[in-house]
């Protein structure tokens, strides 16, 4: 194992991108706290969109810093590869088979234990914007978070991790964990069982996300694609608000 600057950036990315949520709604509610609001911290959770993307925008942006230090490009992650196209559509076709019930039980069934229904846990995340930042994160939400998130954990730190580590496994337990936890600051709220919902709705889904991408990386265009595609639907629920 290295001990050179570069080695310790897999780990510090791990949290990194939970830090930048709540340090760019800390700077929103202190925006609103300047301009008088009574109630500052809640006013900026209404705002976390815009917190993601401006976080998205740190990470797109340390990615290609980091990717060029070691003589790789970031915007190659998403290329596809032509000569397994037809092999890896077929696997997509099972993953998207079997990631339903993965990523909506988890969180249908805790929202129902903490909050006794699944609206209220809902009410607190989805919430009221101005219609013309509810129509901006329709294109500027999803389209950040595809290109960060799965590239942040799955692409650089889980690989980098499992080579440093010599636990391959334990890398992907780590990066499922994190981009799991990153939820709870989305938005960050002193609600315990707001907290307790975000990390563990999107853990399984996460877990399975790490050993698709453990077994076939080359699979990632294609999931940064669905994944956009499933954010561009959390974000059209902000034009209901």
């Amino acid at each position: 194992m290295t001990n050179s600057p570069a080695s310790h950036w897999p780990w510090l990315m791990l949290p990194l991108r939970t830090v930048l949520f709540a340090a760019f709604q800390a700077l929103f509610a202190l925006g609103f706290l300047l301009a008088g609001s009574a109630a500052a911290w809640n006013a900026s959770a209404n705002w976390w969109p815009f917190t993601v993307t401006a976080a998205n925008l740190v990470c797109i942006a340390l990615l290609v810093r980091l990717y060029h230090r070691e003589g790789k490009h970031y915007w190659d992650l998403f290329r596809f590869q032509r000569e397994t196209v037809k092999s890896d559509l077929l696997a997509l076709l099972g993953i998207l088979i079997i990631s339903g019930p993965i990523a909506f039980l988890p969180n249908f069934l805790a929202a129902n234990w903490l909050f006794g229904d699944q609206q209220t846990a809902l009410d607190l995340f989805i919430r009221p914007l101005p219609a013309w930042a509810a129509y901006a994160s329709l294109v500027i939400f999803p389209v950040t978070i595809a290109l960060a998130e799965l590239p942040t954990y799955f692409a650089y730190v889980m690989p980098r991790l499992a080579e440093r580590s010599g636990r391959p496994w334990l890398a992907v337990l780590l990066a499922a964990f994190f981009l799991s936890a990153q939820h709870i600051a989305l938005p960050l709220l002193p609600d315990l069982r707001f907290i307790l919902w975000r990390l563990v709705m999107f853990f399984p889904f996460a877990l399975m996300l790490g050993i698709v991408l453990r077994w076939r990386p080359r699979l990632l265009p294609y999931l940064v694609i669905i994944h956009g595609l499933m954010d561009l639907g959390t974000a059209a629920m902000l034009l209901s608000r």
